[in-house]
């Protein structure tokens, strides 16, 4: 279970930015968001492919200039 501690000078809103600081940094935001639905093992290849080509493509194009 992931939280903070708050602070006895600390407010609510600044201990809530902290938190949400640290989910985003553990990457709990992005794991909920690929774990909401599910995704065929097919769907994922394709995805990851198409990534793989971006990836490519963009590397090719920056070493181009």
């Amino acid at each position: 279970m992931t939280g903070v501690k708050v602070r006895d000078d600390e407010s609510f809103e600044k201990a809530l930015r902290r938190f949400n600081k640290f989910c985003e940094k553990t990457g709990i935001l992005t794991d909920i968001k690929k774990h909401q639905h599910f995704e065929k093992p097919s769907e994922a290849k394709k995805r990851k492919m198409a990534a793989a080509k971006r990836k490519t493509r963009r590397a090719k194009f920056m070493q181009d200039r």
